[in-house]
């Protein structure tokens, strides 16, 4: 089985997030030992937000390590765990919520496909960018 971001690279659905993880040079941290949850936008979910923000997030190292970093959660969970929890916390620090009640949300997203596996952890494909409260405004 391969590592989350060779796992995240043959579903071919996510190389606007793995161009991110370049930019901020994550790599290392994300193919990590441990396990680790990614929540991935899909390459849609990038072309979606406003007008400039991703343009805007690539310029910024920084803003752009907060926002991938909240797509980051501790340990394997997958879709079962989802549905039994109401919160996770993310490696940027903040919170994200869950919602079970039509379909798997987070923060209002919706979870489009779950469990896909990889050797260091399981990724997530949801359908929108997650952005921390910190940032959301900022755009």
């Amino acid at each position: 089985m391969a590592n989350l971001l060779e796992t995240a690279a043959q579903a071919g659905s996510f190389s606007t997030f793995l161009e991110a993880v370049k930019k901020c040079d994550l790599a290392s941290t994300l193919n990590a030992e441990g396990s680790l949850t990614l929540l991935i936008p899909t390459n849609d979910a990038f072309t979606k937000l406003p007008e400039g923000t991703l343009d805007g997030l690539l310029e910024d190292v920084t803003k752009l390590k907060k926002v991938l970093m909240y797509h980051v959660v501790f340990g394997d969970v997958r879709s079962q765990d989802l549905a039994e929890i109401d919160e996770a916390p993310t490696a940027e620090g903040s919170v994200i919520a869950v919602d079970h009640s039509n379909g798997i949300t987070v923060n209002d997203v919706r979870v489009l496909k779950t469990d896909i596996l990889a050797d260091n952890g399981v990724i997530h494909e949801i359908e929108g960018v997650l952005m921390p409260a910190m940032l959301a405004g900022h755009s």
